[in-house]
């Protein structure tokens, strides 16, 4: 699965390759790499504002749930089974681009996991891309805090991610063509 990201480009890059503005341009720039289950808020573009490049948080919050702790179990949506899972069911209209340069994923040398490679997926040139991903927005009852998330939509591996991954998952990366 998809737990670590990375997303190095500038604001200005960001900006021309998706034609949408940064909402938070210190923000967006004070961090690149990614490690999902610290939640952070990583660069989004949703389906109902593709004008804008927000920071949502990573690890979906469905709105009906009662316990901001779900999102350790969301941080990623499987593609085969997102339209079954309570978690996931009611958001798959709510679609968004998860912008990234690359994303790292840990090859096992044991079978226990206790001696690992690390590895840099990324497309050539180091160019930018957008995984598929749901979102959706989280109000705490008790405190008003608003929270918006998403989960990143993975699939099975293709032939390189295969050989790394042992789970054989990897994370939805859409053709320009096919973004919002």
């Amino acid at each position: 699965m998809c737990f670590h990201s990375k997303q190095s480009k500038k604001a200005q890059t960001v900006e021309k390759r998706f034609n949408a503005t940064v909402e938070n341009i210190t923000l967006f720039e004070s961090q690149t790499e990614f490690n999902g289950f610290s939640y952070p808020k990583t660069p989004i573009i949703t389906n109902t504002n593709t004008s804008k490049v927000q920071l949502f948080n990573w690890g979906l919050i469905p709105k009906w749930s009662n316990n901001i702790d779900i999102r350790q179990y969301t941080l990623n949506a499987r593609i085969e089974t997102i339209k079954e899972k309570a978690s996931f069911k009611h958001n798959i209209k709510n679609r968004c681009l998860i912008i990234a340069d690359g994303f790292y994923e840990w090859k096992w040398l044991d079978n226990k996991g206790k001696n690992k490679q690390k590895h840099l997926i990324s497309l050539p040139n180091n160019e930018l891309y957008a995984y598929a991903g749901i979102y959706d927005q989280w109000i705490n009852e008790d405190t008003g805090e608003i929270i918006n998330s998403y989960a990143i939509i993975t699939t099975e591996a293709n032939e390189l991610m295969a050989e790394i991954h042992r789970k054989k998952r990897m994370p939805v990366i859409l053709n320009p063509e096919d973004e919002i």
